[in-house]
């Protein structure tokens, strides 16, 4: 019985050697599948991002020419533009400042101070 002991013992430990590696295996399968998917969702989402950034520009672009004809038609029309740097300051007479008055409070009137 003792020749036969050492040969268990080595089968044994092969033997647990390749279901270790088949283990590794398996999770090296399913982490490169894993990755797979992963990256076909980032060029899906890749691919709507560039969508979108173009759909961004072009209406960047159409409101910056509805602007400029916008501003060609005050023009035409003799308004002045809207912001032409020239800001002007109300005069100081003509600003006229609201006094607040005090309402005396009557009785049975809730007063939040």
């Amino acid at each position: 019985m003792a020749p036969s002991a050492p040969r268990t013992r080595a089968a044994a430990a092969l033997r647990m050697k390749q279901i270790a590696l088949d283990n590794q295996s398996r999770t090296i399968r399913r982490l490169r599948v894993q990755l797979a998917i992963e990256r076909r969702g980032l060029a899906t989402i890749k691919k709507e991002h560039e969508s979108t950034q173009v759909a961004l520009e072009v209406s960047h672009k159409n409101i910056a020419g509805i602007t400029e004809i916008g501003l060609c038609l005050q023009e035409d029309n003799g308004v002045p533009a809207p912001c032409d740097d020239e800001w002007e300051e109300e005069p100081e007479e003509d600003r006229v400042e609201e006094e607040i008055e005090e309402i005396p409070v009557g009785e049975g009137e809730i007063v939040d101070e």
